[in-house]
């Protein structure tokens, strides 16, 4: 199947979606890495969401019951860390609350692996990751290059259907083109913005949109990639206005700002 044949969804629903992110102020509860923490919630205030980091074990569970929407990244995961994300999961589940897993590095490290393995037995609602770690996980692949996919999302799609009807969840592959499936139907967001590879934390911050997203609609696909065209879009408006890494990070926050004050005026 080529991108050709891939539907996309349309703008307005896009749209829709968003304004009710930003309506709600959806809050979501950040259990990310530590490398990230400071571009995931810049990310999601530019947005319209409201971002929280409640690390600790004894709050995990409870902030989860409060927050609409709950990410996991494991990408700088400890024992104590994975503790307090296990009671997250578990509490967010319990109170019908979607999470996102995002399972940075998975093929590379046995005992991340296996972490990383307990995280999908708990049903994540949506996993969200490059093409090299989708493959892995899906068992097609060996990883990729540290945090850093080397393969395409496309050539990753396959592996995507394959994961996200094994564990009955939706897959978001991102690449140059971003795909999300639930095993079945599969839709796309285009628009290959290389620099978005050079700024840390792009990918990191795209799965906390995502969990922002899913907390809105029931149509987890459609919410899913709907969050992959808000972030695809800023991408190519902020690249336009930057002279290299750094300055694509503060206009990509600039340019998310600005086009939800289009999608709000627009409706």
């Amino acid at each position: 199947m080529t991108d050709q044949a891939i539907p996309l969804l349309p703008y307005e629903r896009m749209a829709q979606l968003w304004r009710i992110v930003a309506e709600k102020r959806t809050l979501v509860h950040c259990m990310t890495n530590d490398v990230v923490q400071g571009i995931t919630a810049d990310l999601l205030l530019a947005a319209g969401a409201s971002p929280a980091m409640v690390i600790d074990e004894h709050e995990s569970a409870d902030f989860s019951a409060i927050a609409d929407a709950l990410l996991i990244n494991v990408g700088t995961l400890t024992e104590e860390r994975s503790r307090s994300m296990i009671k997250a999961v578990q509490s967010a589940k319990a109170n019908g609350k979607p999470w996102v897993l995002d399972p940075v590095a998975a093929g590379l490290l046995p005992w991340r692996d296996e972490k990383i393995a307990y995280f999908l037995s708990l049903q994540p609602t949506v996993i969200r990751a490059n093409a090299s770690e989708i493959m892995s996980l899906a068992g097609v692949g060996a990883g990729g290059h540290g945090v850093d996919s080397t393969d395409d999302s496309t050539n990753a799609l396959e592996a995507a259907k394959m994961l996200a009807k094994r564990h009955q969840c939706i897959v978001a592959v991102t690449g140059k083109t971003d795909y999300a499936t639930d095993g079945q139907k599969v839709l796309a967001a285009t628009g290959d913005v290389p620099m978005a590879t050079l700024a840390v934390g792009t990918g990191c911050s795209l799965s906390a949109l995502v969990a922002a997203f899913c907390a809105v609609d029931d149509n987890t696909l459609e919410a899913t990639v709907a969050a992959l065209m808000v972030m695809k879009l800023a991408a190519q408006n902020a690249v336009a206005q930057s002279a290299g890494p750094g300055s694509f990070r503060v206009a990509l926050l600039d340019a998310l700002y600005s086009n939800l004050q289009f999608v709000r005026n627009a409706s």
